[in-house]
């Protein structure tokens, strides 16, 4: 049977330095190639929760919110942003006028590919190191037997 350590060792900090430091190259990379489509990281950021969002009930400006861990109301001026460039549109919600409902717009479809399409390639070159550092910290050394 294993227990867990009480004491951090040296390669559990390197691992988690490594671990971070992977993670800040990864979001370094995603804000300069949104940059670089004219996209503020943020804004990259919530058309690929809203592509991604499988949930239950409409996307709204509460459950984008909900998604980019952001205040409401940073996330209605985000989509306000968004609708004004001309990536996202508003929609009354059938079930609910109160509410308004996101979609893409083509032209975010399009740059979001762009941009998804070199993320995958970026993750998909940097996923043995990560899955290595995330063995290395989820080993759990057993305590000595007495």
């Amino acid at each position: 049977m294993t227990k867990k350590r009480d004491e951090i060792t040296d390669a559990d900090y390197e691992a988690l330095a490594n671990l971070r430091y992977i993670l800040r190259r990864f979001s370094e990379f995603s804000t300069s190639a949104a940059q670089q489509e004219g996209l503020p990281s943020q804004q990259h950021q919530a058309l690929l929760a809203m592509k991604g969002y499988r949930g239950d009930t409409p996307l709204s400006v509460g459950v984008l919110a909900d998604r980019l861990l952001i205040a409401p109301h940073t996330a209605s001026e985000l989509v306000e942003r968004l609708v004004s460039a001309g990536y996202v549109t508003r929609e009354p919600d059938p079930a609910d006028k109160r509410r308004q409902t996101l979609a893409l717009t083509t032209r975010a479809a399009d740059i979001l590919k762009r941009l998804s399409t070199i993320h995958l390639t970026e993750i998909r070159d940097m996923a043995p190191r990560l899955i290595e550092l995330l063995s290395d910290l989820r080993n759990e050394d057993p305590f000595p037997s007495s």
